[in-house]
């Protein structure tokens, strides 16, 4: 449809409205008290045939006869088809009926019958313009395959393409039976700071902003873990927080600027505590809304049935790039092991960096089936605590599934002196220019100053998560209003 077409259409729904009100109608309605929605109706037939109901709904379809006409009602359960006609409106509110057009919402006033179609529909006794809708809905089969519009006016999408309103249905019963689980194991729902003066957490940019009244730099978080742990210090034994998180980085089909994480910690526990949570929270989940511990992403069929496998990198290096690091214990000896691979490196990265990348590069898009992955290297570490027989590498691991990273753990690091030390190096790379790198944050080191007990901490990205359980390609396919460049 062209831009012209469009305006004009737009033009004579305005002079709509204008009749409309010239009639004593206001376009615009008060409350319209609903008795039933539409999948009541064609559940419950039996039940409500030859009874009066009242529905509403925005018109998606509109068929006129002459004196009579159908229409389909669209609400948030699904769709009911009207039947409206001159003989049992009257004239004047026929007239009223025929200046309806599609994308219009109206409330509805009759009773239940069924076609000879077989088709149950609402024949109108009378109705309720409640919102005129001045902009033409799209063509159902031309006007919104454009992926990146139905980004932009999410609204669009989900009046036109009911299937992805089931996707945040979906969102919403995976996050609830998340906080079911975590409740019912005892953990507390915290909520920490979305500001902060000195931001860490995790190895990203941040967000910056200013606030007057303090005459301050603050930033928005990047994670929420420097503040649980904090809490850990407090006296809390077991707390989540599932929050926003802001990274002012790249967008792609994983990664957007907003997205939301669950932060767990627990005391006196350690990173096989956090494997045996990850695996046994995320299948308690999926069995509970899928009824199954099976699910298929972009044709791949997962089994997410624990316990999953596990592996440490240096294992999983081997067995899918056919590289070992176990003799190069020096970092010219880690960049000799990769003379012939393609990385970008210089004479300053270190050999634990070394190994994370060619990881990175090399196995992660082999990780379909559910696996854990553990001990990273410390470089790519700061947090975690190191291992007592190799101190070269932490107690962390990384969860995966579809090749793609869902969840991130540690014993944590709970020794003041390691952990200032840690900062410290971090301070030096982002003062030669990393971004990424962690600030000091005197503050969290004077926390464990006094004392936070060993601990186990995890955290899972629930749009990666929701991704693999609603089989969506893109990370913007499980976010409402994704972020995306201007027009």
């Amino acid at each position: 449809m062209s831009e012209e077409s469009i305006h004009e259409l737009i033009q004579r729904r305005h002079e709509k409205l204008e009749e409309f009100r010239q009639r004593g109608v206001e376009p615009y309605g008060e409350k319209y008290q609903v008795s039933h929605r539409a999948q009541e109706i064609t559940e419950n037939f039996e039940e409500v045939e030859g009874k009066e109901v009242k529905v509403s709904g925005r018109i998606m379809t509109m068929r006129r006869h002459g004196k009579a006409g159908f229409a389909n009602l669209q609400d948030e359960s699904g769709q009911i088809q009207i039947y409206a006609r001159l003989d049992d409106l009257g004239e004047e509110s026929f007239e009223c009926y025929k200046l309806l057009d599609i994308g219009d919402i109206i409330g509805v006033r009759g009773k239940v019958f069924k076609t000879r179609k077989g088709e149950i529909t609402v024949s109108t006794e009378d109705f309720n313009l409640l919102a005129k809708s001045l902009r033409p809905l799209p063509e159902k089969w031309h006007g919104l395959r454009d992926i990146e519009l139905r980004y932009r006016q999410r609204y669009l999408d989900l009046i036109m393409n009911p299937e992805v309103k089931e996707v945040f249905i979906l969102r919403s019963r995976i996050i609830q039976a998340m906080r079911n689980y975590l409740n019912e194991k005892g953990y507390l729902e915290v909520e920490t700071p979305m500001m902060h003066g000195v931001t860490g957490g995790a190895n990203a940019r941040p967000f910056k902003t200013y606030h007057n009244a303090l005459d301050m730099d603050l930033y928005l978080r990047i994670a929420t873990e420097l503040h649980l742990k904090r809490l850990l210090v407090g006296g809390y034994g077991k707390i989540y927080e599932l929050a926003k998180v802001f990274r002012n980085e790249g967008i792609s089909t994983r990664h957007n600027p907003e997205f939301t994480s669950v932060e767990v910690y627990e005391a006196n526990a350690d990173y096989y505590d956090m494997m045996a949570l990850t695996e046994d929270m995320i299948s308690v989940i999926c069995q509970d809304v899928f009824g199954s511990l099976n699910i298929t992403y972009q044709g791949k069929e997962l089994d997410l049935t624990p316990p999953w496998p596990r592996l440490t990198m240096l294992e999983a290096i081997k067995k899918y790039a056919n590289l070992d690091f176990t003799g190069a214990k020096r970092d010219e000896e880690a960049r000799e092991v990769v003379k012939d691979l393609k990385l970008n490196i210089d004479k300053n990265t270190t050999r634990g960096e070394i190994i994370n990348l060619v990881f990175e590069e090399y196995v992660e898009k082999h990780l379909d089936q559910p696996v854990f992955i553990l001990d990273y290297p410390i470089e790519v570490s700061p947090l975690a605590k190191s291992k007592k027989d190799d101190p070269a590498f932490t107690y962390r691991f990384e969860a995966f599934l579809a090749s793609s990273e869902i969840a991130n753990a540690f014993t944590e690091l709970n020794d003041p002196l390691d952990q200032k030390e840690r900062f410290l190096k971090q301070a030096e790379k982002r003062a030669a220019g990393d971004e990424e790198a962690h600030m000091m944050d005197d503050d969290f080191i004077a926390s464990l100053e006094y004392g936070m007990p060993p601990a186990g901490g995890l955290g899972i990205g629930i749009d990666r998560l929701i991704m693999l359980f609603t089989d969506a390609p893109s990370i913007r396919d499980v976010i409402l209003f994704p972020t995306l460049r201007p027009r």
